[in-house]
């Protein structure tokens, strides 16, 4: 499974750096994504990066404020989320692609549990 940390509380214009990290087994050839949810919702994808670490994709609602990285030698994947805003409260989770490469939930596999990123105005 890979396991989210990082998360936390923060004004809004604030910054977090959430971190993947995965347990029993790498994920060195797979795409690694981020994904969100909130109460009440489905779940979203937010960012994802190829198992290079050489193509990434954003969703449109975090471009230009959130950067996805990888670090092969240790097997992580990062989330650098900054100017955040109160609608990107939510539980941010990781998990990997069982293709080469995907932004639709249902292409990812090896979920665990999420962490609590909550904005406030």
């Amino acid at each position: 499974q890979l396991q989210a940390s990082g998360g936390g509380s923060v004004q809004a214009g604030g910054s977090l750096r959430l971190s993947c990290a995965a347990s029993r087994r790498t994920f060195s050839n797979n795409a690694v994504g981020w994904f969100r949810q909130v109460p009440g919702k489905e779940r979203e994808f937010v960012a994802t990066i190829d198992w290079s670490g050489g193509t990434t994709s954003y969703a449109d609602s975090v471009k230009d404020r959130f950067t996805i990285s990888r670090d092969k030698v240790k097997n992580t994947v990062a989330l650098q989320m900054n100017s955040l805003k109160p609608e990107d409260t939510a539980v941010y989770y990781c998990a990997a692609c069982r293709g080469p490469f995907g932004i639709r939930v249902e292409s990812y596999d090896y979920w665990g549990q999420g962490t609590q990123v909550t904005v406030s105005s």
